[in-house]
């Protein structure tokens, strides 16, 4: 069983994750200009080690005007609390969406983090290792721009199609990461005003491989819900104290085609399980873009969680 659970969870994420690199690039027409490192006065550093075989340093870029951070070596936590009166107690790790190469720190990140501080959720935004991309930023956008295969069609919607790709895709990296962010959130729970048995994950495309890898692997991590957000659509196998999942895509990003592998594993496991198929919204839409149907998913995102009582102060 323990053979099967690892296998599954990893062919899910790799194969999403060879994807997100392919469609990012499908179809560009969005420029990547440099952009100088913020200053981040609020990142927590988590102490969690580097990155083997890394040459180049933590550089940023801006591409469809959204501030974006590549070849992370050292992992950080930045808090974005409610104000004073406002709190809930509840509390999301939010983790930024980008293959696993850069890190969408805006639209991804601080902007859904500020987001759900506005509604008396505290949130923190987990900027985790990534692998190396080229050190030049030239080198760097021909790569991204790159021709890709189309994916292949789904017939079957009750299997996961494997996109080519590396045969594995070493995630020990982030879920320490994402472990370190938690422990974190708990020892610091009183500070930051938080209850501890509140605290759950949202993830981006590849963000929300890393909340599935971390709800399927972490042994250390209690998550009380989760909402992998345009993340990979294949099987998995659910551990019996899996927490509830929020899952959003729309039918027309790249990562759907037709798959609906991973909300059946939910539900077959009798996890509670919402899902979401918008019918426009293509991949990286963040909070949502202009006219696109996709645009209306956090509100619903904020009434799951007040129907599931996480935005109900225990106080009272």
């Amino acid at each position: 069983m323990t053979c099967n659970f690892k296998s599954l969870a990893k062919s899910s994420i790799i194969g999403f994750a060879v994807w997100v690199l392919s469609a990012s690039a499908m179809a560009q027409d969005g420029t990547i200009y440099p952009l100088k490192t913020p200053a981040e006065p609020n990142a927590i550093l988590l102490g969690t080690g580097g990155v083997a075989n890394q040459p180049a340093t933590e550089t940023w870029f801006r591409q469809w005007g959204d501030p974006m951070a590549r070849n992370i070596t050292t992992a950080t936590l930045t808090p974005f609390l409610p104000k004073p009166g406002k709190a809930t107690g509840t509390a999301v790790i939010v983790a930024p969406g980008g293959g696993f190469r850069w890190l969408s720190m805006g639209n991804e990140g601080w902007e859904v983090a500020q987001a759900l501080a506005d509604k008396g959720i505290a949130a923190f935004v987990l900027k985790y290792r990534l692998y190396p991309t080229q050190e030049s930023l030239d080198e760097f956008a021909a790569w991204m721009n790159r021709p890709r295969p189309t994916p292949p069609p789904s017939t079957d919607s009750s299997k996961s199609v494997t996109p080519p790709g590396p045969p594995k895709m070493d995630l020990s990296n982030q879920l320490a990461d994402a472990e370190a962010a938690y422990a974190m959130i708990i020892k610091r729970a009183k500070e930051w005003g938080v209850d501890t048995a509140r605290i759950g994950m949202i993830g981006f495309s590849a963000g929300a491989g890393l909340t599935m890898h971390s709800t399927l692997n972490s042994k250390t991590m209690k998550l009380a819900f989760i909402g992998p957000i345009y993340g990979g659509m294949g099987p998995v196998e659910v551990p019996k104290n899996a927490p509830p999942m929020f899952s959003v895509i729309a039918t027309d990003d790249f990562l759907f085609n037709g798959h609906f592998g991973v909300v059946e594993s939910w539900f077959k496991a009798g996890i509670p399980v919402e899902f979401h198929l918008y019918q426009n919204g293509g991949h990286g839409f963040g909070l949502g873009n202009p006219d696109k149907t996709s645009n209306r998913w956090f509100d619903a995102f904020l009434y799951w969680l007040e129907v599931n009582r996480f935005l109900k102060p225990k106080s009272s």
